[in-house]
């Protein structure tokens, strides 16, 4: 009888998934082909309490890897978010058996804001794509793997990134005559989250500053995009959308989950995740949080963004704690039904 408990606790600790497997961390600086890649994997390996910006986190350090259920997914962050702030989504595809692979993207990023905007959103797909390419290279996973069919998470700028690498594609132009047509009604998504619209005096001052700085700065009518013929299925989550070419979208070939928050301060869904469903057949509504606001699908979230006034604060009605597990599991269910191991 001790023999048989014994191998049953062995093969519970080998499953891909199971309740007493630990989350790996492998972090890779940056060479000339790609940036810094932060790796999450599942491992028999015991975990214990490490301190990465301000977040504590529960993992084994450059772990030996277990055999998961073969499958990769890249987490593309928003701008400019730490990769910590996708780890409860990372830990729960790790459990899952997933590989997970979170790219620092250049200048978008809490370290450099240098390139934030349409700099960073021109090379944010090649720099996932440069990822795969270092994972495949590495041998912890180059046979374990399947690199022919990987999946791709993002929200904010990472949803942007998620559509171009599923075959979207976007011009400046096409978001500067959304802002001409929509300003006051998306107005974060054109000036940024520094001004707002309160109502005041100089609330006309401030279109007038933002009209004029985005007819100089987005004057191309270039299309940008970035698809990856490795990824087979994507996850976006309140995606900075505005500005794609609709035939891009409706010509998506592989399956697209798309999470919308109904309070989002940042991006208003009716121009973004809305207008995504709209135009990609291929996309469905993965999830609608109608109190959720823009980092609905953060966790952890930073102190600082959590304050009262953040663009990204939780409005009063959300219950983080009840709806943070539950978009993660719809995440996780969709990447299940839509990369088959």
């Amino acid at each position: 009888m001790r023999t048989t408990v014994a191998l049953l606790c062995a093969g519970i600790l080998m499953l891909p998934g199971g309740v007493f497997a630990a989350v790996g961390l492998s972090e890779l600086p940056a060479t000339s082909a790609s940036g810094p890649l932060t790796l999450l994997y599942p491992t028999r390996a015991e975990a214990r309490t490490v301190e990465r910006s301000s977040f504590r986190l529960q993992v084994a350090v450059d772990a030996a890897p277990t055999a998961g259920n073969g499958k990769l997914i890249a987490i593309s962050h928003g701008s400019p978010a730490p990769v910590w702030v996708y780890f409860d989504l990372a830990r729960a595809l790790v459990d899952a058996g997933y590989v997970v692979v979170m790219p620092e993207h250049a200048g978008d990023n809490p370290h450099d804001g240098s390139a934030i905007g349409l700099e960073s959103w021109k090379r944010r797909p090649q720099e996932v794509s440069a990822a795969l390419d270092r994972v495949a290279a590495d041998a912890r996973f180059a046979r374990t793997l399947d690199f022919a069919h990987v999946g791709v998470y993002g929200m904010s700028a990472g949803g942007l990134t998620a559509l171009s690498l599923a075959g979207g594609r976007w011009s400046p132009a096409r978001l500067k005559a959304h802002c001409e047509h929509h300003l006051s009604d998306d107005f974060h998504a054109c000036a940024g989250p520094a001004m707002s619209l309160d109502g005041g005096a100089f609330d006309g001052l401030k279109r007038w500053i933002v009209r004029n700085v985005l007819a100089w700065k987005l004057d191309d009518a270039r299309a940008y995009g970035g698809r990856d013929r490795r990824v087979a299925a994507a996850v976006v989550g309140v995606p900075f959308a505005a500005h794609f070419d609709p035939q891009s979208l409706r010509e998506i070939a592989v399956p697209v989950g798309i999470i919308s928050a109904q309070r989002d301060r940042w991006l208003n869904p009716r121009y973004h995740s809305e207008q995504v469903l709209q135009a990609c057949p291929r996309c469905v509504r993965l999830l609608d949080r109608p109190n959720g606001g823009h980092g609905a699908l953060l966790s952890p979230m930073p102190q600082a963004a959590a304050a009262p006034g953040s663009l990204v604060a939780d409005p009063p009605e959300f219950d983080r704690a009840r709806e943070v597990p539950r978009i993660n599991a719809a995440i996780v269910e969709f990447f299940k039904q839509n990369l088959p191991p």
